[in-house]
């Protein structure tokens, strides 16, 4: 073999091995892709029993239904106002509970319209609140479980408050804070 040949047939070698590697790849991820769907989607497009989605929306309130065992059953609903009844054999996440985002990963079965989900993520809402925080807003009564604080006047303090309106009604809140200061040191002899 002279050199070219040699050279050659490396570079045939390594391209056939990346090729394989490729579809070897391709061929992982097509078995792994759930696609995401929420309950007005189903409704117009209906998938094939047996094949994985992920399904998402808002449990539905009064539907959380638990069985034998560890088996639950919950609707899944979205502001089309289409509902998908799910079964769940597991434990539920924390944040689990009527009203609130879930993506359930699952299949439907054959000749069922139930949707088995065997993963169940519970999504949280963007009002987090450090635990010691929501303590301190609960035992002073502050706090209403699942809404949080209620108006910015109620933020505690040390927590500073986001964007133009709050800035604005912290200056107010700052501006009262200091007149109520004010009128307490007028008013001890």
């Amino acid at each position: 073999m002279t050199r070219k040949q040699k050279r050659l047939a490396v570079i045939a070698g390594g391209m056939s091995f990346i090729l394989v590697a490729v579809l070897l790849v391709m061929f992982a991820f097509s078995q792994s892709v759930a696609y995401f769907y929420m309950p007005g989607d189903l409704a117009k497009t209906p998938v094939a029993p047996g094949t994985r989605i992920r399904l998402g929306g808002l449990v539905g309130e009064g539907s959380v239904m638990r069985g034998e065992g560890s088996v639950v059953r919950f609707a899944v609903t979205d502001p089309s106002g289409q509902i998908v009844n799910v079964r769940y054999q597991g434990i539920l996440p924390d944040l689990f509970r009527e009203g609130q985002g879930v993506v359930t990963e699952g299949a439907f079965e054959t000749g069922s319209t139930v949707f088995t989900a065997d993963t169940v993520l519970a999504k949280h809402d963007e009002t987090y609140m450090p635990k010691e925080v929501a303590d301190k807003l609960k035992a002073q009564g502050l706090w209403e479980e699942g809404k949080g604080p209620t108006s910015l006047s109620e933020v505690p303090q040390g927590q500073a408050p986001q964007g133009a309106e709050a800035k604005g009604e912290a200056k107010a809140q700052e501006a009262k804070g200091q007149e109520v200061q004010a009128q307490e040191t007028k008013a001890t002899p």
